[in-house]
């Protein structure tokens, strides 16, 4: 769907300060009429090649400019990428995202990201890739194989993003993904919270979003993990409560995007989750860990979602196929 309405700091920002419950009222209804209430899309995400970055972004622990204790991995051979999107299935996902530490990717590696695509789409699972900018000839055979989304967050706002990244430009990431969209393959872009910006910063990374040519169909935001080595591990919490209204408006603002709660997750409790969904994020990460940093176990979300009445025949199938493997094990001792 095109943008029907050309956002600006001004008016979403009027709308941010609206008193909290006004907000969660007005994200709620603009959520309900755009999606099936009660439903959560999950989605799992691996590792494909870790460390060795040769960027600076000054959040990540995988940059080589920073010694950030991290073990550095080639990229992973197909089988790997099977099991991980088998066992993803399993729980509940249906999007699996493979992310590796990149700048860019090279030409040599096609092949092989074009085998982890076609082979992960006939599981039955919607693929996504995130590998850093891109030329016309790798988003032409991404997209030839089949990919159905490409994430590249925008990070932060244009007028913040010189204090988190020098190697690469804001255009450079505007530039990307455009060549994503026209390529027909499906747009994943969001930005972290908690770099040290103002809330008119992350209004404005919500503005940009928003007035891309067509909203992207998936909207991470995340919340700074801070990480030992890295430029930002002593950098202020994030407000619970900014934390949401953000949520809110990026539903408001993005009516027909999946809005994805991603990093810090786990050191958000189960109420301000609860917050969040009702704000009108839809979309989490299952799994232990994301890329290089940690998740809440699965565990602990199915006991939430269950808590919430959240994607219920799912969690009973995950729930009773967990116990019959228990059942089969305790059998076997």
């Amino acid at each position: 769907m095109n943008n029907k309405k050309k956002w600006n700091i001004k008016t979403a920002t009027k709308i941010f300060h609206q008193p909290f419950f006004d907000l969660m009222f007005k994200a709620q209804k603009t959520h309900r009429r755009n999606f099936k209430p009660n439903y959560m899309q999950v989605s799992v995400l691996l590792s494909i090649k870790t460390g060795l970055c040769p960027e600076d972004c000054k959040y990540c622990s995988q940059s080589a400019k920073y010694n950030t204790g991290l073990s550095n991995e080639k990229l992973i051979n197909l089988d790997k990428v099977i099991n991980a999107a088998k066992k993803a299935k399993k729980t509940g996902a249906t999007r699996f995202c493979m992310g590796a530490a990149w700048k860019n990717p090279k030409d040599r590696d096609m092949p092989l990201l074009e085998s982890m695509i076609k082979h992960v789409k006939d599981l039955g699972l919607e693929t996504c890739m995130t590998l850093g900018m891109l030329n016309d000839h790798q988003v032409n055979r991404l997209a030839n194989a089949g990919l159905d989304f490409y994430n590249h967050n925008l990070d932060t706002s244009p007028e913040y993003y010189k204090n988190i990244v020098t190697t690469r430009s804001y255009n450079d990431r505007l530039v990307t993904i455009e060549k994503i969209r026209n390529s027909g393959i499906k747009v994943c872009s969001g930005g972290i919270l908690g770099l040290g910006e103002t809330i008119k910063d992350r209004i404005s990374l919500l503005v940009q979003l928003s007035n891309l040519s067509k909203h992207p169909e998936s909207v991470p935001i995340n919340m700074l993990v801070k990480i030992k080595g890295t430029p930002m591990e002593n950098n202020t919490k994030v407000s619970s409560f900014d934390f949401i209204r953000i949520i809110a408006l990026s539903r408001i603002m993005m009516p027909n995007s999946f809005i994805r709660l991603s990093a810090g997750r786990e050191y958000m409790n189960d109420q301000m989750q609860a917050l969040c969904f009702m704000a009108g994020a839809n979309s989490v990460f299952y799994g232990c860990k994301l890329l290089t940093t940690s998740n809440p176990s699965m565990d602990r979300d199915i006991r939430l979602f269950k808590k919430l009445n959240l994607n219920t025949k799912n969690i009973s199938d995950i729930v009773n196929e967990k116990m019959s493997n228990q059942m089969y094990y305790n059998a076997a001792l």
